[in-house]
């Protein structure tokens, strides 16, 4: 595996998430760093290998964003929908099925195998690397993890996450119930 390479700044990602930026509003900073942290490690996972390079900014501006366009805790269809949507309006040319399963499969415990196997797979250990804070390391070693935080801080995202569990359920508890139901793949 190559050394981890970290871009500071993606312009596809940047005309993205400009996209929906009104939507996630004060959570935007940290959503950001988050798929900034996701693509640089997914990509390592990838061996930085530019081919997958849109294809993974893509998968991971869309990945999470069915909880501010939706705002459903069961957020992996929203984020599909509108991937998909964009997919088909901007004519980025896509596959349909593997941006659908990369963001499907993104929380899947264990690991996927299948038709694109190797990007699913790098998507899915790269955000469990990041949404652990690095406690999961998917074999990237802790100096990794520590250097690709440091480009991208963290700014309260896992904070994020509970505090919409509970707007949006009116109770952490619940809506931490209603998540594992519906974004927990086996």
């Amino acid at each position: 595996m190559s050394d981890i390479e970290i871009k500071l700044v993606r312009s596809r990602v940047e005309e993205i998430l400009a996209r929906y930026k009104h939507l996630i509003d004060k959570d935007f900073p940290g959503y950001r760093n988050h798929v900034y942290r996701a693509i640089t490690y997914a990509m390592h996972f990838l061996d930085n290998e530019p081919e997958y390079e849109a294809l993974i900014e893509t998968i991971f501006a869309y990945h999470d964003i069915g909880l501010w366009t939706d705002h459903k805790l069961a957020y992996l269809e929203p984020s599909e929908a509108v991937a998909l949507a964009d997919n088909e309006k901007y004519d980025w040319g896509f596959d349909p099925q593997l941006l659908r399963n990369a963001i499907h499969w993104h929380h899947k415990i264990t690991p996927y195998s299948g038709k694109n196997e190797a990007v699913i797979e790098a998507c899915r250990k790269a955000d469990w690397v990041d949404i652990s804070k690095g406690h999961i390391r998917k074999g990237m070693s802790k100096a990794v993890i520590k250097k690709v935080e440091a480009a991208f801080p963290n700014l309260g995202f896992q904070s994020t996450l509970l505090r919409l569990t509970k707007d949006y359920e009116g109770s952490t508890l619940v809506g931490s119930i209603k998540v594992t139901r519906g974004i927990m793949k086996w």
